[in-house]
């Protein structure tokens, strides 16, 4: 973890000379390499390959040799995930029987395969005055080329084929990772990854005119769909920003109109609204803050503040502007500007000084560290920019504006009915207050005794929740599922999500994206639901009442229900690896006990008030099918152990022996035995591992199905 002043291409380079030192001390065939500059957070537009009449695969290499390459070509983008579909995958099933039959071994038909699969060059000739490169094309275009490549040949003199003892067929690569939309089945989809620092309003909007342009040269009938869109929060937080803007002003006129009852005054005190806040945005570009959230956040709450000052000088001249022209009749402009002018000494100092002070209370918050100085501190520095912008505005623009509109009607205070109205309301109070000082003091002591409980039983958070305008369903499920019974789980999930009416649709994932910023296990669903706009919601209804009802119609076995929102999961996970806003960690060296505390505390703390969803991870659950080889019997037979890892490797695992070229788009050609052969553990038990004897030994190894422990 580096520190957060650190250049990020600069702690990238440190981690490539760690990673080069630490290769060596790796197992063999494992090659580690740095994920791309960027980070979970950076998951800001995600999107869904479709298209009536195509199957997953077909989807899935348009998405991996297509969109994907075009989209990570935009600027701002550190990554394009593909996620979901199937990776079509050349499967080439040997039947063991067969093998045996002909006196084969399963690296006899690795070596046909790679030897078959490969181009040559024969370097140049020059025929006619002409050079000719030559080429010894033998790449495997086909399944018929892979069905009909030879083995080798009998005693008799007849080739063996790879059909003979195999059958060949386009498949799906083993999956980590599915996506499921709207209750309907799974999709292909991709995931935009933004690189570390950019902005991702203009990255989102790069991303649409390209996906804009690469559309046309998509297959009949193949759409990209947009399915998660962060652009909507930024323009939802824009948009707030706006209005506040607009509220502000309309406050201020009408506050002024009613208690001064002089429009020039308005446009006078107006204008620093967004004078002020245009200083605050040339700061910010100039300390190099983006506009997000919490910055824009700033200048909101700077919006109350900055047109105190310009009320203040206003009202001060306009006072006595009416007061002079009550005693002259008569004013001429000359006079109107030295009144201004002397109004704007008489209390721009203090203003100027009090502006100040406010920005002098925002030191403590410049001197956070870690992840409370990263939230704050754009909130702090725009709202400080804001009122330096104010405070030059009021020095400044306010003065010269008032020489030239401070003029027409003038009413003195006690001809104004507005004025009059709450002066008699606060006439009789302030005597009375006056008079009897002793008991006021008493019983302003005795709310602030009050309060004092009042405080202390009011609950605390790091920061208000911010409603990101979507929700994220991130339910617990045991280790183990396999990846068909996680996808019933949560199409029927989906489905059930996508029957209440608010929602817009639904988009589920379960395991990991092709991304290093995904390392979610197969368990792991993560189900985003986009809601519709809150005027077509049901009367009365919040986004409460919908997870409500949501985490009541998914109660379902085995399953414990959790409610989120992508953002805040994504900085949650990354700062303390914990989905939900509250966890703990217990740390010690046996799995076995910590998991056991884990459960022991999740019994106890679903007793606590207020705790709706408790949950301990269960880490140790997965299933293992451990193959313990007897050394003596292979050293009997002559039985290398690298030969039997072999077998388990390769004939039961598969091994990718290779790639077959389909113009840009590459597929590979995987080796297994047949499923019968491998399905259940008593087929294992009888697989035949080749000796040097006459006879095959068979069954030489022991085998254990056990739960837990690797």
């Amino acid at each position: 973890v580096f520190e957060d002043d650190v250049d990020t291409y600069f702690a990238r380079t440190r981690v490539l000379e760690r990673m080069n030192t630490v290769q060596a001390q790796l197992p063999s065939g494992v090659v580690p390499s740095l994920g791309p500059d960027g980070s979970g957070v950076g998951h800001v537009y995600w999107y869904t390959v479709e298209g009536k009449g195509y199957d997953l695969g077909t989807l899935r290499a348009v998405q991996d040799w297509y969109i994907r390459y075009k989209l990570s070509s935009v600027d701002g983008v550190a990554e394009v995930a593909s996620i979901g579909g199937f990776v079509k995958q050349y499967q080439v099933d040997v039947n063991p029987n067969d093998l045996r039959a002909h006196n084969l071994l399963v690296s006899d038909v690795v070596n046909a395969v790679q030897r078959s699969n490969n181009e040559v060059g024969g370097k140049i000739l020059e025929i006619s005055d002409a050079e000719y490169f030559v080429r010894g094309q033998g790449y495997i275009q086909s399944k018929d080329d892979i069905e009909n490549t030879v083995i080798k040949t009998s005693a008799n003199g007849i080739p063996i084929l790879i059909k003979n003892v195999a059958t060949v067929a386009l498949g799906g690569d083993i999956r980590r990772g599915a996506l499921e939309k709207n209750g309907e089945g799974e999709v292909v989809g991709g995931i935009i990854v933004m690189r570390t620092g950019e902005n991702a309003q203009n990255v989102i909007e790069r991303v649409k005119e390209k996906i804009k342009e690469i559309s046309p040269g998509l297959p009949p009938g193949v759409e990209i769909i947009s399915s998660y869109d962060r652009s909507t929060l930024i323009a939802e937080a824009i948009g707030t920003l706006d209005r506040a803007l607009i509220e502000a002003a309309i406050t201020v006129s009408i506050m002024v109109a009613i208690f001064l009852l002089h429009w020039r005054s308005i446009v006078r005190i107006l204008i620093e609204i967004p004078i002020a806040v245009l200083i605050s945005f040339i700061f910010m570009y100039m300390f190099d803050i983006t506009s997000n959230i919490m910055s824009l956040g700033g200048i909101i709450l700077a919006i109350g503040v900055i047109v105190d000052s310009s009320i203040v000088l206003v009202e001060n001249a306009y006072r006595n502007i009416a007061k002079a022209i009550e005693e002259k009749g008569h004013l001429s402009n000359e006079e109107y500007k030295k009144i201004s002018i002397d109004s704007a000494k008489q209390v721009g100092r203090a203003i100027f000084f009090s502006e100040l002070i406010i920005l002098v209370s925002f030191i403590p918050v410049f001197l956070l560290t870690g992840q409370e100085g990263k939230m704050f501190k754009p909130l702090a520095f725009t709202k400080s920019f804001t009122m330096i912008g104010a405070a030059i505005v009021v020095i400044s623009l306010i003065p010269v504006l008032m020489t030239m509109l401070m003029r027409g009607k003038f009413r003195p205070e006690e001809k104004n009915p507005s004025t009059r109205f709450f002066i008699k309301i606060y006439e009789p109070v302030i005597h009375w207050v006056l008079k009897h000082r002793k008991t006021t003091i008493a019983i302003n002591v005795i709310a602030l005794l009050i309060t004092v409980p009042m405080i202390l039983n009011t609950g605390s958070e790091f920061m208000p929740p911010l409603d990101e305008g979507s929700i994220l369903y991130m339910p617990v499920t045991l280790p183990g599922a396999s990846i068909t019974e996680v996808n019933r789980i949560l199409k029927e999930q989906d489905k059930i999500i996508k029957s209440v009416p608010e929602v817009h649709h639904v988009l589920g994932k379960t395991g990991r994206a092709e991304t290093p910023t995904d390392n979610a296990p197969l368990s792991m669903i993560e189900t985003i639901i986009m809601l519709k706009p809150k005027n077509e919601w049901r009367p009365g209804i919040t986004k409460q009442d919908i997870v409500a009802e949501l985490d009541a119609k998914l109660q379902i076995p085995g399953v414990r229900n959790g409610w989120t929102q992508p953002i805040i999961n994504r900085i949650n996970m990354l700062s303390t690896g914990v989905r939900t806003d509250i966890g703990f960690k217990i740390f010690g060296p046996d799995l076995d006990t910590l998991e056991a505390y884990a459960i022991k505390a999740e019994n106890l703390l679903r007793k606590v008030n207020g705790a709706a969803d408790v949950v301990a991870e269960r880490v140790q659950n997965g299933y293992y099918l451990d193959i313990n080889i007897k050394r003596g019997l292979a050293a009997r037979y002559g039985v290398n152990i690298s030969d039997l890892q072999d077998i388990i490797e390769t004939a039961i695992g598969g091994q990718n022996l290779g790639i077959v070229l389909d113009g840009r788009m590459r597929f590979p050609i995987r080796m297994r035995y047949q499923k019968d052969y491998r399905d259940n553990i008593e087929e294992l038990k009888s697989l035949f591992v080749p000796v040097a004897l006459s006879n095959p030994m068979t069954a030489q190894s022991s085998f254990g199905s056990m739960s837990g422990g690797v």
